[in-house]
């Protein structure tokens, strides 16, 4: 039906009639339907849509490496993770706090990609609380040095929630009524306390958790020895310490290297000891195991003391028994070179023996500390002390593919030398320093070696399953000494209270263990390697406490040799005393009086220094705090008001 024209009239007058509202008004509505699209939007996202986080830092801290990535997602189990932080006992302590925070943070990032798979809680355990006691019994440690003396706990606890032959959560299940027989026993492990001084290897230690969380049994390690670790029943001989630190964490397997013709590739590391006169099958097996990924850690030695097993027909000069070993075959396809008949000396790391009621500085056996441990791998990072005895050293040939990573190492002060040399000074270790002449090298006794490697048995390429290159992973651990294995190296048996108890001396065992436990993870985890810290230090302040510090150091050395001066001239004044003792006196005191004006000018030179000091300092922060709170906003301005004033008159210039 049309309309006629009239209705159509009418309508437009009556529309017109209407009062039309305000442009204020129409404003007003306009801005109160944008903060109701706003207020939508927001908690759509926030409900819907997964956060997005922006790395802004500049070693990407805050980025999660590959490997910790393909960790989380591959978890199987639902974890649970706990972060108690004192945080009232660290109120005075704002380099903890920080970390803390960084921690924290790290812990949030993997929450947030595990899609609920990690849950997180963070726990202030407060003095004679339950989650003190709850801190402790999760294994963490509690540090001394909090506010007001206060027991201080910063570590993570974690668990993997039990679940069902189905998959049901245990939780569930026991909801259910379900038969608890068949469920895998629930695992908790924990770091007992998060040094700041291994930050480099936060992310590593606790993807490391998550990863042995995940697990659901212990991982299988082999072991292929020459030398009597497991110890002698019959004798009453307890097996060595070092296995017996293992079995509590791996399960360990013995294997025999002459009916060796395959490694299970459930052996998740190959501990090869004094390997000597292995079968060709022995060989090839190791071989193709280690292209096949396996990883494979040797202890070799030039001359292995505990060596029960010789061949008494195989002697070197000197009629003494060949107690090496030695790898060439594998070695030479990986482009390792080893001499099995050279002993790295270092008169600079020397240990104190006793023998014969005599005590001796024995320049083959070395005790190496932070200097020689390779503080950027997570192998090493934490330990001390390393003891060796009698060891060897790798290098690399000059066509070798892979890389010689070293774990320790000898200091300069090193020198090479013949084991029969050694030998032959068995009975007096001093003999060795007769005609000492350092090589001023540093040679490695302990390194990763990393791929690519070619197999050592190309004739056998038509062999089903044969492989002739590794795969890109492939990783070797190689020490040059298998004494440093046994007790006398780093543990000491004491009687308490009718008990033999292992006081430990040498970080040997923590050594075994840390690298035992860094190769029996996924290869994900050891793709993850130390990483720069948070911290940033003030390097111009830095630079000039050093520069104070030269001066205050100068001038403490000249008030020292100016003592010593005062010293020798009183003494020397000393035996006149008797004979005229009014002027010697005089002279005394004058000397005593002439030091004590000097003593007060040189440490007004000192408060001086001190006082220029903090002014370039004062300075220096004046200058940032300028730039940062006046300069930086004044530019601001300026480029808002050029900004504004350059797209106004451009409107003009339209108009």
């Amino acid at each position: 039906m049309v309309e006629s024209p009239s209705i159509r009239q009418r309508l437009r007058h009556a529309f017109s009639t209407l009062p039309r509202p305000s442009r204020r008004t129409v404003l007003y509505g306009l801005l109160i339907v944008l903060m109701l699209i706003f207020a939508s939007l927001i908690v759509t996202t926030s409900r819907w849509l997964r956060a997005s986080r922006i790395d802004l830092t500049t070693d990407q801290l805050y980025t999660l490496t590959p490997g910790t990535l393909h960790i989380i997602d591959t978890l199987q189990r639902p974890l649970k993770i706990t972060l108690y932080f004192s945080d009232h006992a660290a109120r005075d302590l704002p380099q903890l706090r920080s970390y803390e925070q960084r921690v924290s943070e790290m812990l949030q990032e993997m929450v947030a990609r595990s899609h609920g798979r990690i849950q997180l809680q963070i726990v202030d355990p407060v003095p004679y609380s339950d989650d003190e006691a709850s801190a402790e019994g999760s294994g963490l440690t509690a540090a001394s040095g909090g506010t007001n003396g206060e027991r201080m706990f910063f570590g993570l606890a974690g668990t993997a929630v039990a679940a069902t032959n189905d998959g049901a959560p245990a939780d569930a299940a026991a909801a259910d009524g379900d038969a608890t027989e068949d469920r895998p026993v629930e695992r908790a492990l924990s770091i007992p306390f998060f040094d700041p001084a291994r930050e480099a290897f936060l992310e590593y230690d606790v993807a490391k958790l998550l990863y042995e969380l995940n697990q659901t049994s212990k991982p299988e390690i082999g072991v292929i020895s020459l030398l009597p670790i497991d110890g002698n029943p019959v004798l009453g001989e307890q097996p060595w310490a070092v296995l017996q630190q293992l079995g509590q964490l791996f399960d360990v397997k013995r294997l025999d290297a002459d009916k060796l013709k395959q490694v299970d590739e459930k052996i998740k590391v190959l501990l090869l000891i004094q390997p000597r006169h292995l079968s060709a099958d022995a060989q090839y097996a190791i071989d193709q195991y280690v292209l096949r990924g396996g990883h494979l850690a040797v202890f070799v030695d030039p001359d292995a003391e505990l060596d029960t097993g010789t061949d008494a027909s195989s002697l070197v000069g000197g009629g003494q028994p060949d107690q090496s070993s030695d790898l060439p075959r594998l070695f030479a396809a990986w482009g390792v070179l080893f001499d099995p008949t050279k002993v790295v000396l270092d008169r600079a790391r020397m240990l104190s023996i006793e023998q014969g009621g005599n005590s001796f500085n024995h320049p083959a056996m070395l005790g190496l500390g932070s200097q020689e441990l390779n503080r950027n791998d997570v192998i090493t990072a934490s330990l001390q002390r390393i003891n060796v005895s009698n060891a060897g050293h790798f290098d690399l040939a000059p066509n070798a593919r892979t890389r010689l990573i070293p774990l320790f190492q000898s200091s300069a002060e090193a020198e090479l030398v013949s084991t029969q040399r050694v030998m032959a000074a068995s009975n007096d270790p001093t003999q060795l320093l007769q005609g000492y002449k350092p090589d001023n090298a540093h040679y490695v006794l302990a390194a990763r070696l990393r791929g690519p490697f070619d197999s050592a048995f190309p004739e056998r390429a038509g062999k089903a399953g044969h492989l002739s290159v590794s795969v890109p992973n492939a990783e070797v651990v190689l020490v040059a000494d298998t004494d440093m294995l046994s007790d006398r190296l780093w543990v000491e048996p004491q009687n308490i209270l009718g008990q033999t108890m292992l006081r430990v001396f040498a970080n040997n065992g923590d050594f075994v263990t840390n690298l035992v436990d860094n190769l029996s993870g996924s290869s994900a985890l050891l793709s993850i390697r130390g990483r720069s810290t948070s911290q940033r230090p003030f390097t111009r302040v830095q630079a000039l406490r050093n520069v104070a510090d030269q001066k205050f150091l100068q001038k403490e050395h000249e008030l020292e040799q100016q003592l010593a001066e005062t010293r020798r001239r009183l003494e020397e004044l000393q035996p006149a005393k008797s004979s005229q003792p009014s002027t010697a006196s005089t002279e005394q005191r004058r000397e005593i009086e002439q030091f004590r004006q000097r003593q007060l000018a040189i440490n007004k030179e000192l408060r001086d220094v001190q006082h220029q000091l903090n002014a370039e300092i004062d300075r220096l922060g004046f200058r940032l705090k300028f730039i940062n709170i006046v300069l930086v906003p004044i530019l601001v301005i300026a480029f808002g008001l050029l900004y504004g004033w350059r797209r106004s008159r451009r409107s003009r210039e339209r108009r």
